[in-house]
C-alpha cells in the first residue's frame, strides 16, 4: 500500500513570453499538466479546460478508463469551443495526467502531446511518455540521432493535441511504483531548456519536492526560459511508514492560482489560520473571568496586527505589478499596489522604463494601468515587451 508522501508544483511564464498558457490540476492522487497553444488567450482557454476536466471525484473502477474518458471528453469540449468561436480557431493543448493507485501500487498515465512524465528510482531517471512531435517521429524512424533531436529547430511542432480534431488518440499506460519513487510531470518549457541528466541531478539532490520543482523552474529560466514552465513532482512512500509531510488537499487550475499566492504551503497556512479564527470565535463552554476576556482581546488584536504585518512583508517580497511613476513612465514595482494610513506604501519601485505610459495603447497600456498582480518573471517580460514595441533596444 502506497501513499503520496510529498508533493509540490510550480508554474512560471518564463523569460520570453508575455503570458502563461500552461495550466495544471493537483489533488492527490490526480496530477495533471496541460500546455496550451493557439495564442495567449486561446491557449490558456484550451489548457484550462483540459485541467478542469479532472476537477471531480475519482469514480470506482478502472483508473485507465477514467483517464482515457476524461481526456477524450476534454478534447471534445475544446474542439467545440474552437468551432463556436472563430477567434479560437486552431487552439489546442497537450496533456499529461497521472493517477496514483495506492492499492495496486501503480501509477496510471494518460498522455497527448509533448509534455512529459518521468520516474526517478534509485537515482535513475526514466521517461515514461513518448512525445507526439515531428522530431520524435523522425528520431524513431532513424532520420535523426538523439543528439540531433534534442537541438532540432522544429522540436516544438507536435503531431497530436487536444482540440484540433473531434477525436483524439490517447496514450494510456500503467507503470509499477514502489516506496521512494519520485514522479515528475512537466511541460516542454522545462525539457527544452534543461537536459534529462541535469533534471535527474536536481531531483535526486533536492531535500523536498518544493525544493526540487523550484530548482527545475529556476534552471529552465537560467537557460533562457523560452517558453512557459510548469513542473509537478510527487514522492511515494509505504503507507505504513511515518509521514514526512502533511498530505496536500489543494486543487489548483491554471497559472492564475499560482500568481495569486495559492501554493500548497499558502493553502495550508490559510486553512490553519481560518481554523484558528473559528476556534477563537466559538463561545466558551463556561463563563470566563473578565481578566481572561480582556487578555484574549489583546491577543486577538496583536494577532491581527501581526497578520497584517506578515501580509505586507510577504506581498512586498513575492508579488510584482506594473504602474506609472512620478515622471509618467511605465515602471516595475515589487509589493502590493496599496497604501496604508499615514502614507505607508506596500510597494517599492524597482525599475523605471523610458517609455511614457501615455504613449501606449490597447493591452500594453492596460497592463501598466491595471496594476494586476504578477510573478516577477511575468512582470519583467511585460516591461521588455513594452520597450520592444516602442523600438527601445535591450
Amino acid at each position: 500500500m502506497l501513499r503520496v508522501d510529498d508533493q509540490s508544483f510550480r508554474t512560471d511564464t518564463g523569460r520570453q513570453r508575455s503570458a502563461n498558457e500552461d495550466s495544471f490540476f493537483v489533488r492527490a492522487p490526480i496530477f495533471v499538466v496541460a500546455d496550451g497553444m493557439g495564442g495567449a488567450q486561446a491557449g490558456e482557454v484550451a489548457s484550462k479546460a483540459a485541467a478542469e476536466a479532472f476537477d471531480r471525484d475519482l469514480p470506482p473502477g478502472s483508473p485507465e478508463r477514467f483517464l482515457r474518458e476524461t481526456i477524450e471528453a476534454a478534447n471534445r469540449e475544446i474542439h467545440e469551443l474552437a468551432h463556436d468561436d472563430p477567434s479560437r480557431a486552431g487552439m489546442g493543448t497537450t496533456i499529461t495526467a497521472a493517477i496514483v493507485n495506492p492499492e495496486s501500487e501503480e501509477v496510471v498515465i494518460g498522455h497527448v502531446g509533448d509534455s512529459r512524465a518521468y520516474r526517478l528510482r534509485g537515482g535513475k531517471l526514466e521517461r515514461l511518455t513518448r512525445d507526439h512531435s515531428l522530431v520524435e517521429e523522425m528520431r524513431r524512424k532513424g532520420q535523426l540521432t538523439d543528439a540531433q533531436a534534442e537541438d532540432h529547430p522544429q522540436r516544438s511542432i507536435i503531431t497530436r493535441a487536444l482540440g484540433p480534431e473531434a477525436e483524439v488518440d490517447v496514450d494510456v499506460q500503467t507503470v509499477p511504483a514502489a516506496p521512494g519513487d519520485l514522479f515528475l510531470i512537466c511541460s516542454d518549457g522545462l525539457t527544452t531548456m534543461v537536459d534529462e541528466a541535469k533534471i535527474a541531478r536536481l531531483l535526486a539532490g533536492a531535500g523536498s519536492m518544493e525544493a526540487a520543482v523550484r530548482g527545475l523552474v529556476d534552471e529552465a529560466n537560467r537557460a533562457g526560459g523560452r517558453d512557459n514552465i510548469t513542473a509537478l513532482a510527487f514522492r511515494l512512500e509505504d503507507a505504513a511508514a511515518p509521514s514526512r509531510a502533511e498530505p496536500e488537499s489543494a486543487t489548483l487550475i491554471g497559472p492564475s492560482a499560482e500568481e495569486a499566492g495559492l501554493t500548497a504551503t499558502e493553502v495550508r497556512r490559510r486553512a490553519a489560520a481560518a481554523a484558528a479564527a473559528e476556534r477563537r470565535e466559538k463561545p466558551a463552554a463556561k463563563p470566563r473571568r473578565r481578566r481572561l476576556r480582556t487578555a484574549a482581546k489583546v491577543l486577538a488584536v496583536a494577532a491581527i496586527l501581526a497578520a497584517l504585518a506578515f501580509g505586507a512583508w510577504y506581498g512586498n517580497r513575492q508579488v510584482w505589478f506594473l504602474g506609472t511613476d512620478g515622471g509618467g513612465r511605465a515602471a516595475l514595482y515589487r509589493g502590493l499596489p496599496y497604501q496604508l494610513p499615514f502614507g505607508v506604501n506596500l510597494y517599492e519601485e524597482r525599475y523605471a522604463s523610458p517609455v511614457q505610459t501615455d504613449s501606449l495603447t490597447g493591452k500594453r497600456r492596460e497592463a501598466v494601468t491595471g496594476h494586476d498582480l504578477r510573478s516577477r518573471s511575468d512582470a519583467a517580460s511585460l516591461v521588455e515587451d513594452i520597450e520592444k514595441s516602442q523600438g527601445i533596444p535591450k
